[in-house]
Order: C-alpha cells, then sequence, then structure tokens
C-alpha cells in the first residue's frame, strides 16, 4: 500500500544547511492510480448504463421514478469518489529533526501558550481536565517558557478547585516526569498503563508509590467534591479566587474570572526540587444572557487576549479537555517547522491527528479515522495544507490574530524578546477581566478576522481555511507515538449526535460566503478548495444513501428491476467497481492496523451516519438558512453508566435513548429485512427462475444491508439489557416500514 519514499525535501539544504523537517512522498502510488483509472472506466459504463436503459415513456411510472432517483444518487456518488481521489493521489508524510532544533535554538525557544478548554463539569469531569492540564505542564519544554490557560465556559468553582489541587501535585509530578522520562504524562494515563511500580529501578519503585498515593489522594478529593457539587467553607479559605463566585453566579450568568494561579515569573514558584513551574492561569470569561457568547469559538478568543497580556507566547496549542498529552516531545516537533529556517516562516499552524485511548479492538463506532488520518490528511497536506481540527494543532499567534502573510513574516527567533506581562499577578487578574468581558468585542473584528470565527457549528475548519485564504501554509504531522489521546464516544447516539455537529457546520460553510470553491478562488490551490468540498458536502450525500438504502428496497418488493439482469455483460461495471471499491478498502483498512471485523464496524457506522446524522443535518442547514432554527452545540458527554461502559468493551451497540435517529434506522432495517425476505421467497418457494435473473443486484444489495443492520434487529427483539432499541422507536419503525411496504405492493 503506502510505503514512503523521499520528496523534495533534502537532507543538504543550500549552502550546506540541514533543515529542521523532512518531506517524503508515499511510494506504490502508480499501483494506486491504475487501480483508480479502472473503477473510473467502471464508473462511466455505468452511467452508459443509466442513459441508455433509461424506460420508455410506456414503462412503469414507479420504475422511471426509482430511475430518476437512482442515476441522480450514482452521479453524486461518483462525484465523492472523485474528490477523494484528489487527496489519495500523492499523500505526503512528514519527519522532524528535533536534535538539530536543540543544537541551534535551545537557548532562545519561544513562549508556548497552551489553551486547555471545558464547558461544563457534569459531562467533562474535573479530575479528567485537570490530568489534560497536567500532561501539557510535563511538557519537555524549558518551564519558563510554557504558560498553561484552562478556560472553564461553565464557570464552575468545582473546576476552580481541582486546578488549584493540580498546581500543588503538578510540584512532585512534573519533577518526576523530568528525572524517570515517562510517557504518556497524565497521571491517570500513566497508572493505568503502569499500574506496579518498575523492578527493575528501586529508586523509582519508591518515587512510583510516593507519587501514585499523592495522585490518589488528590483524585480523590476531586471525586468528593464533585460529587458534593459544592466546595466547602474549609476548602474556600484556601485562596482569593473562591470570593469570585458568590450565590448570584450561575454558569450562564456570571462576571469574568481571571486567577493566576502559578506565577512563572515568582521565583518562589518552583518544584520540589527547586525548577520553576510553568504559569498556569484560570480563565471564565464573562456571560450574561442578553450576549450570545459564541460557543467554544467566544472562548479562545477570550483566551488569546487574556494570554497576550499575561505571556504572549509566540506559539499557541489549544487541546480539549479531554485530548491529553500523549507525547512530551510534542511542542519541539512542531517546532522543527515553526523554526526551519527554510520553510518555517510560511507554517501558520502544525496539526495533529485526532485520536483516542478508548476504542474497542475492533472500534465499534469507527472513531478513529483510520484511513482519514493515515491518507487523506496526508493527502491534504501534499494539496496545500490540512485544516484544522479544532484540537492538538500548534498555532502561530500571529496568524491566528489576522495577520496576512508576508515577507515580514519571516524573522529571527533569536531575536525574540520577553513580552510577558511586568504588572503584578493581581494587577494582571484585574486588567485581564475587561478583555475577557461580553462587550470587549463590540464594533471590532474578533470573530470576523481577528481570532476564531462565529457563526458556524465547526469554528475550527473555517478559521483555519480563512488563515490558508491569507497566504499561510499548514501542515500535517502524524508522529509513531501519537501526540494527544482523547475519549471517544462510549454510545451510538453520541457518536451520531457528534456527527451530525460535524457534517452540518461543514455544510453551513459550503452554503455560507466562505465556500471554498469562491472564498478561497485565487487565494488557495484549487485541488484545496475541492478538498475542503469532500466534507463540506458530507450532509449532501445522505439523500443519495438514503436513496440507494430505499429505493432498490421498495421496487424489488413490487418485482420492478432496476439493475442489469445477473447475465448481461452490463452487469460488469457494477460488479467490478463494487467488489473493487470494498476490496481495496479492505486492504487499505487492514494496511493500517485494521482487523477485518473493524473494517466491517467502519462500513456499518458510515451507512448510521450518512442516513441519520448526515441527513438531520442537512435538514437543520435548510431550515436555518429560512430562518427557522439557530446554531446550537453539543458537548459530546465525557462519562458514561458502568453497564454503559461494560456494554461498549464488548462492543455491544448501545441504543438506550429515543431518537428520530434511531426511528430512520430501525425503519430502513426493517424494510430491507422485509424486502429481502420476499425476494427470497419469490425466488425458492416460488420457484421463480425469471426474477433471480432480472433482480438478483437488488436482492444482493438488501441481503447486505441486512447484515450491515444486525446490531439493530438485535436492539429492536432479542436484547433484553438497558441498551436496547426504545420500545417507543420499535412500534414506529415496524409501523412506518409496514406502511413503506403496503404502498409498494399494492
Amino acid at each position: 500500500m503506502e510505503m514512503n519514499g523521499e520528496r523534495g525535501s533534502v537532507e543538504m539544504g543550500r549552502d550546506g544547511y540541514l533543515p529542521l523537517f523532512e518531506t517524503k512522498v508515499a511510494k506504490g502510488r502508480i499501483l494506486y492510480r491504475c487501480y483508480a483509472a479502472s473503477v473510473f472506466v467502471g464508473i462511466i459504463f455505468i452511467w452508459v448504463y443509466r442513459v441508455v436503459h433509461f424506460p420508455p415513456a410506456g414503462a412503469q411510472l414507479l420504475r422511471r421514478w426509482a430511475w430518476m432517483g437512482l442515476f441522480p444518487s450514482e452521479l453524486l456518488f461518483s462525484f465523492y469518489w472523485f474528490l477523494t481521489q484528489l487527496v489519495r493521489w500523492s499523500p505526503i508524510y512528514r519527519y522532524t529533526f528535533k536534535d538539530r532544533l536543540s543544537q541551534r535554538y535551545e537557548e532562545v525557544l519561544p513562549g508556548i501558550d497552551i489553551f486547555v478548554c471545558t464547558a461544563d463539569p457534569r459531562i467533562e469531569p474535573p479530575i479528567m481536565v485537570i490530568n489534560t492540564v497536567l500532561s501539557v505542564m510535563a511538557y519537555n519544554y524549558p518551564s519558563q517558557n510554557l504558560s498553561v490557560y484552562l478556560s472553564d465556559d461553565g464557570g464552575s468553582d468545582l473546576t476552580f478547585y481541582a486546578l488549584l489541587e493540580a498546581s500543588r501535585f503538578s510540584k512532585h509530578w512534573l519533577p518526576f516526569c523530568r528525572k524517570f522520562s515517562i510517557e504518556p504524562r497524565s497521571p491517570a494515563a500513566y497508572f493505568s498503563t503502569t499500574s506496579e511500580p518498575p523492578d527493575s529501578n528501586p529508586l523509582m519503585a519508591q518515587e512510583w508509590l510516593s507519587i501514585k498515593e499523592l495522585y490518589e489522594d488528590m483524585k480523590n478529593r476531586i471525586e468528593t467534591t464533585t460529587r458534593l457539587g459544592r466546595i466547602s467553607e474549609e476548602i474556600r479559605k484556601e485562596h482569593k479566587g473562591f470570593l469570585e463566585w458568590n450565590s448570584a453566579s450561575t454558569r450562564h450568568d456570571h462576571q469574568s474570572i481571571v486567577q493566576i494561579v502559578i506565577d512563572g515569573r515568582d521565583p518562589k514558584a518552583v518544584d520540589s526540587e527547586g525548577q520553576p513551574l510553568p504559569t498556569l492561569v484560570y480563565l471564565s470569561r464573562e456571560k450574561r444572557p442578553q450576549y450570545h457568547h459564541n460557543f467554544k469559538a467566544g472562548a479562545m478568543n477570550a483566551l488569546i487576549r487574556v494570554s497576550s497580556k499575561i505571556s504572549n507566547g509566540s506559539i499557541i496549542l489549544n487541546v480539549d479537555c479531554d485530548m491529553y498529552s500523549n507525547n512530551s516531545e510534542s511542542v519541539r516537533d512542531a517546532l522543527c517547522f515553526f523554526m526551519d529556517e527554510e520553510k518555517g516562516h510560511e507554517i501558520a499552524y502544525v496539526q495533529f491527528p485526532q485520536c483516542y485511548d478508548n476504542l474497542t479492538r475492533n472500534d465499534l463506532y469507527g472513531t478513529c479515522f483510520r484511513v482519514i488520518i493515515q491518507v487523506e490528511l496526508p493527502g491534504l497536506d501534499s494539496n496545500g495544507g490540512p485544516f484544522y481540527i479544532g484540537t492538538g494543532c500548534f498555532h502561530r499567534r500571529v496568524a491566528l490574530c489576522g495577520m496576512k502573510y508576508g515577507k515580514e513574516c519571516e524573522r529571527e527567533w533569536k531575536r525574540e524578546n520577553d513580552r510577558r506581562g511586568r504588572e503584578s499577578a493581581s494587577v494582571l487578574e484585574e486588567s485581564c477581566k475587561v478583555l475577557a468581558s461580553c462587550t470587549y468585542e463590540e464594533n471590532s473584528q474578533w470573530g470576523k478576522e481577528m481570532g476564531l470565527k462565529y457563526d458556524c457549528a465547526v469554528e475550527d475548519i473555517i478559521t483555519g481555511f480563512s488563515i490558508q485564504c491569507r497566504g499561510w501554509k499548514s501542515v500535517y504531522f502524524n508522529p509513531e507515538r501519537k501526540g494527544f489521546l482523547g475519549v471517544a464516544p462510549t454510545t451510538l447516539l453520541q457518536s451520531l449526535v457528534q456527527h451530525k455537529r460535524w457534517s452540518e457546520g461543514h455544510l453551513q460553510i459550503f452554503l455560507s460566503r466562505h465556500c471554498p470553491l469562491i472564498y478561497g478562488h485565487k487565494k488557495v490551490p484549487l485541488k484545496l478548495q475541492l478538498a475542503y468540498s469532500i466534507y463540506n458536502l458530507w450532509a449532501a450525500y445522505s439523500l443519495a444513501t438514503l436513496c440507494y438504502a430505499a429505493v432498490p428496497s421498495l421496487c424489488l418488493l413490487g418485482g420492478i428491476s432496476l439493475f442489469p439482469e445477473i447475465w448481461s455483460l452490463w452487469v460488469l461495471p457494477f460488479a467490478y467497481v463494487i467488489i473493487a471499491k470494498h476490496a481495496y478498502s479492505l486492504g487499505e483498512f487492514h494496511w493500517y492496523g485494521g482487523t477485518i471485523q473493524g473494517w466491517w464496524n467502519d462500513q456499518r457506522i458510515w451507512m448510521f451516519r450518512r442516513t441519520t446524522s448526515y441527513f438531520f443535518a442537512f435538514l437543520d442547514t435548510i431550515l436555518r438558512i429560512l430562518g427557522f432554527a439557530e446554531t446550537t452545540f453539543a458537548v459530546t458527554a465525557k462519562v458514561c453508566d458502568e453497564d454503559v461502559s461494560q456494554r461498549y468493551e464488548q462492543e455491544i451497540m448501545e441504543f438506550g435513548s429515543p431518537s428520530p435517529m434511531f426511528t430512520i434506522l430501525a425503519t430502513l432495517a426493517l424494510l430491507n429485512l422485509f424486502s429481502f425476505v420476499c425476494g427470497i421467497k419469490r425466488v425458492v418457494v416460488d420457484i421463480q427462475i425469471k426474477p433471480l435473473e432480472s433482480l438478483a443486484l437488488q436482492i444482493i444489495l438488501c441481503g447486505v444491508l441486512v447484515l450491515i443492520n444486525l446490531p439493530v434487529y438485535q436492539g429492536l427483539f432479542f436484547r433484553k439489557d438497558k441498551g436496547t432499541m426504545p420500545t417507543s422507536v420499535t412500534y414506529k419503525s415496524v409501523s412506518l416500514a409496514l406502511l413503506a411496504c403496503s404502498i409498494a405492493l399494492y
């Protein structure tokens, strides 16, 4: 499949210069291009068949309508396939040389501001949040150059308390990480993978036990306080920051809260070994009911402004609160791109892949995007740069703040001056409150030309594209040891809702003035504009998938043929395209470490997403354009009940809650089951050979859809646990499926 070969970035640059990173292009692409060309020929023949065999005027009306539905669907599928070839044609891979970075720039490494965003302590537990904070505080990087900011959009004193506990624990955790070079540096992740102290190193074993005890004590205190849902008076007396909360404060109505928990400039801010600690800041921007807070984009823009006053690091890393650092070298990896003497000055951001640490062996909900991470994002990189996915991304501050790329962006990092605020911590806290107020952005360019853009469910995608349109380039970097690991959805509904938000935001972009084909015209390469369109049109593809999932099945009930007879030569292009595409997909999935069952789960979940998440995203987007709906932001829950977790680990699909998405899934599943049984009956019981010849492909299609929907049938009729399909959904779906079948039959 994809083996790497040398490309452009050579070992020795001009005048003996050694680059800080190199770029390699995938080998073996000639074979892939031959495969793609053969599939293209098959697609052309399918089009010819549809045109040549279009039902004449005297044919059944239902057959003509079905044909007119299927042909546009196949055209849409073909268009999607063509777009994906743009990013698969020539993917590239990046490699860094951190030793060269250290040799040249160790004494002048730039300041790094790290943003961790959380929104609700009820679904994003404080103990999880502070594990992410501790993991980024422990980077293998000079602590005096690190500043970590926690944005708490829930305005919770529980989260603030957890951060205080983390600041105390960091005095012991950071020296432990540094001394023994451990990975990962999230305490929860580290102790879950290293359950026993190492026998080979008695000194480490002793410190391991001590640190583990400190962590468990901290964890128990935080979780006990979280369960109580309030901070005791005794704890409130420990820090002045608790005075910022009063009885009138709510998560949707409170003042700006800025607390410098650790002031990295203070000579007393040291760990247990006397080494300086990173700056640590808590921020909860002001919220008032009469002001739109613009969700995560608004929180990020408040962070950009507040951090510019306190530390003003040249590079900004933002991570979601569940996305802990899994690689302590990630900062240095990113700097190899930014600080490269030849190419670094034109790079605006370095995007790491979004990976997860709680996936099941066969990735039940197809969350890991295995092929997208390994092939499509490297392909985007070769076409002009990956998109910004909202987490695990290192930004150049000036690019994120709206600067256009130009020659003045070329800089000498050695001239970097210390631009941290000179005021005392208390003065900085008060002055920064204004920067995080509701009214600060009024009549300004924030959310438009500065910072993250507003009025879009995927503010990250549109922000990254705007940066690229200002002349900057971006880089995708996927190191062998993953840079960041997060929490994947553990129920089907969580996964579908998450994808609804993503696909809805993408379609909003495509239908707005920021459409890549319009906004990006003459600003970015055409290939990059088209590559963005692959994801922008996810929601639109739902219509074609719904048509293919329902129309052939309904026509099978009525004995109406929509495909070539089984012995006709016209069946060959259909068979070749289907078999070749899925055989290559399976081989590719397996090549990148997936299992056969994992591939099948991936096919199933894409089917589920296209018929539910993407369909509802399409509807909501149209309603929003017509003024009947507003943009909302759903935070994916990071916690679940114990029995839900157990079923997830056993790879049993979770339904449980009633949802219109499940009604569509179950109705389609039953429709295809009834149609399949009817088709088999005609052939086996009634011994009708003619239907077998003319309807064979429809019977096979129905059979495949039945296999894909096996977990749905189990949830509808056979399971007895709490994760079964809700009874109300079962009644609705059975009724709708029977109604559809009755209409098709009569």
